[in-house]
């Protein structure tokens, strides 16, 4: 099915990749994996795959690797790994069984950590961490999830055709910044600010970026009261708008 398919991509490419910014900003998850030295792969038939390179107490998640996995998670279908990802099935160790102490006592530390941030609460986000951390993983997400919706979702490759061309980025002022480009027909995502974005949707603060990013403020009067900003190609954030809406569709 298109939905299991889509739904496994943005797991895999959108949501995995906040691990990154969870072993960089999260205490305890940079000391878990302070001597981690393993490469673990998912790899989905029929959808895709991702490696997670834990080295030098960092975590980088990438679609190519030049060292070999020592961990090779494997599932059967896009609805295989979505199901993991509700908490109802296990991926199959086709590599790496010597290792299944690491993978049922260690690695699930991390995961729940990451989960830990990925749903927020009202009480949680009182912290101004949590705050921030959460802001970036969602910031990601967005666009790491829009890169998904251009390339496969029905509304988001029709999109795909109107922004050719298009560099556009979303930014906390003086905060967190990730881009996306439109590059041949498909798309680049980079953490980071751009030198010479040609579209910007800027938040003027964390919870005002946690907010707007969560559905938790109205757009329009966000933007006329200036507490969100917008420079550039405007209509190419006005066209991917609806696609960043669509992300709830898939993973709600």
């Amino acid at each position: 099915m298109e939905y299991d398919f889509i739904k496994s991509r943005l797991h895999l490419y959108a949501v995995l990749q906040n691990i990154e910014d969870l072993v960089q900003y999260d205490e305890e998850s940079r000391k878990l994996i302070v001597n981690w030295n393993i490469v673990i792969a998912f790899s989905v038939r029929k959808s895709g795959k991702v490696y997670l390179i834990f080295e030098n107490g960092k975590c980088t998640v990438t679609d190519k690797s030049k060292k070999k996995p020592d961990i090779v998670l494997f599932f059967s279908s896009p609805a295989h790994l979505n199901k993991m990802f509700d908490g109802k099935a296990n991926p199959i160790p086709l590599k790496g069984l010597t290792k299944i102490g690491f993978l049922t006592k260690e690695f699930p530390k991390l995961t729940e950590r990451l989960e830990y941030y990925l749903k927020p609460d009202d009480q949680k986000l009182k912290d101004a961490s949590f705050l921030m951390l959460n802001t970036v993983m969602t910031l990601n997400t967005a666009l790491f999830a829009l890169k998904e919706l251009l390339l496969f979702d029905t509304v988001g490759k029709h999109v795909a055709k109107k922004i050719k061309g298009s560099l556009v980025m979303m930014n906390v002022e003086k905060g967190p910044a990730v881009y996306i480009e439109q590059k041949d027909d498909d798309f680049e995502v980079h953490k980071g600010l751009h030198n010479n974005p040609l579209a910007v949707l800027e938040f003027k603060s964390m919870k005002i970026a946690n907010d707007f990013l969560n559905g938790k403020m109205d757009a329009f009067s966000a933007i006329a009261s200036g507490a969100v900003a917008t420079k550039g190609h405007i209509e190419w954030l006005d066209a991917v708008s609806p696609v960043l809406d669509r992300i709830a569709l898939y993973l709600a």
